[in-house]
Parts: structure tokens; C-alpha cells; sequence
């Protein structure tokens, strides 16, 4: 597997780079080559007085780039300029990543502004699933939220095609997770299951295929509002990633991916894992 690493340099990059539980999962799962992608504004020149970029970032990606070999990755670095989610992207495809990892320092919209837009424009745009690995804020020398990645997974489900395929997401991850939460949010404009199932059964169903795996799991029906209800979930059961798709039933009703997948990007606790729909079916 191929993941991206967008990093603007920050502590939070850094952060997520330098943290060897998160490396050790991402070599769990599959991922053997990491390509480090920087974005640069449109608007910054080498030329600014008073501004060393080139130099800083040199260095910096230098470092990031030892650590990760270090770590038994293969390695290739893109400095790009533009707009950072549609070149992080553009980027993605162009290696055919199987994987995007961004940090994010979450709630407050003041601080480590750019990298947060980011993370919230990709859990909209992006075209391969979406890692965003959250680091710890109020601090000049953060660390990670929640180490071991995948260890313990929330995984949220409306049973939209999307949302299988975000389960899905469990055939590589299943090799760094240990438990699983599975949860569905009802709504009174939940439209019925196709077939008729009960949501109990179809829970049931799923526990079935990951206790298979020797993952330990539990099953949950919640009812309210879906993003609300999602964060509530992971404030109960501590979960070190929610896995969702990005897009549900209804980009209108908002029944529990698409804008609300961006909710929960924007106001977890923890990491965030988003499955985008597959472009080609």
C-alpha cells in the first residue's frame, strides 16, 4: 500500500510523523511506501524578505524523511504549490495512494488554522480514504491524541453502500485492530432498509464477519442526532479511530455521512478514518 503524508511543516506535522505507534500501525495494515507532500501557498515566494522556506522545509523533510526510513518505509517527497487539499489530491491519484494522513489539532478554529481547513476541505473532496490523525492542542510541543491507530475502532453506519465500503476498510485494518464498536444512529427520516432488516440484524451481522477475525466486538443503536450521537459514542467506549464513510443515503438529509462526516472530522477527539464512495462504480 501507498499512503500520502500532507504536512505543512508544523508542530502537529511533525508530531504525527515522528510518532512510532502510529508508524508501527500504518506497517501493520499493509503500508510500505509513504509519499511526504507539502503544499505551498500560492501566494509565498522564496524571495520574502525575512522568510527562509526553502531552507526550513530542506530541513525539515530531511528529518521527517530519516524517521520514516528508519521505520522500514520506502519514502519520496513532493513539494507542491497551490491549494493544499486539491494538490494533496491531485497528488493521490497521480501515485495511486491507497491512503491520505493529515493532522489536525481539532476544535479550535484559531489555531493551526491552515492545516485545519485542510482537513476539513478533504474530508469533503478526498479521493482515496482519509486519516486524520489528531494532535494534542494548547501546546507549542504536541503529541498524538490517540496512539495505536486502529487498535480500537468506532465504526458508523446508515447500511449506505458507502458505508459497507467503509467496512470494508476492516480486511486491511484488521491487522492492527484489536476491538470494535459498531453503531448505527436512527433518525426520524431514516429511511427504511432496503430489505427489510432489522438494524439489530444487520449489526449482528457484521460483529459476526469481524469476531471472525479474532476481533473483539459489540454492537449499538442510538437514536438522535447522527453526528451528535457518533461523538457521544466515542466520548463512551474511547475508541483511538471512528471509521465512516463519507457520504450517506442522502447528501440532503444529512442522515450520517456526507456533511456530517465533516462534523466529525472537525469535532472528534480522536482520529478520524473516512472511506470516500468509489469513483468508478
Amino acid at each position: 500500500m501507498k499512503a500520502i503524508c500532507a504536512t505543512d511543516l508544523s508542530a502537529a506535522s511533525e508530531a504525527m510523523i515522528e510518532s512510532e505507534t502510529c508508524l508501527e500501525c500504518l506497517g501493520r495494515i499493509g503500508v510500505e511506501e509513504i509519499h511526504l507532500v507539502t503544499v505551498v501557498p500560492s501566494n509565498v515566494h522564496a524571495g520574502m524578505p525575512g522568510i527562509d522556506f526553502e531552507e526550513r522545509r530542506e530541513r525539515a523533510l530531511a528529518r521527517y524523511r530519516r524517521v520514516i526510513e528508519e521505520a522500514g518505509f520506502e519514502v519520496e517527497s513532493h513539494v507542491v504549490r497551490g491549494t493544499p487539499h486539491r494538490r494533496i489530491n491531485g497528488v493521490a491519484e497521480a501515485v495511486g495512494a491507497n491512503l491520505t494522513i493529515v493532522s489536525s489539532r481539532g476544535k479550535s478554529p484559531l489555531e493551526n488554522r491552515v492545516i485545519g481547513s485542510t482537513a476539513r476541505n478533504l474530508a469533503r473532496t478526498t479521493v482515496v480514504p482519509l486519516l486524520v490523525n489528531r494532535i494534542e492542542r494548547g501546546t507549542d510541543d504536541p503529541d498524538v491524541v490517540r496512539e495505536h491507530l486502529f487498535q480500537r475502532v468506532l465504526y458508523a453506519t446508515d447500511f449506505s453502500e458507502n458505508a459497507e465500503r467503509a467496512f470494508e476498510a476492516f480486511s486491511y485494518l484488521r491487522h492492527a485492530t484489536r476491538e470494535a464498536t459498531l453503531v448505527h444512529v436512527e433518525t426520524p427520516k431514516d429511511p427504511s432498509l432496503s430489505d427489510g432488516t432489522d438494524p439489530d440484524v444487520r449489526l449482528a451481522e457484521l460483529a459476526a464477519r469481524l469476531e471472525e477475525w479474532g476481533i473483539e466486538t459489540q454492537t449499538e443503536i442510538r437514536s438522535g442526532d447522527p453526528a451528535g450521537e457518533i461523538l457521544a459514542a466515542e466520548v463512551e467506549y474511547d475508541p483511538t479511530t471512528i471509521l465512516l464513510g463519507s457520504r450517506g443515503h442522502s447528501r440532503l438529509r444529512r442522515l450520517l455521512l456526507g456533511s456530517v462526516s465533516e462534523d466529525i472530522v472537525a469535532r472528534a477527539n480522536g482520529n478520524v478514518m473516512l472511506i470516500p464512495p468509489d469513483r468508478t462504480a
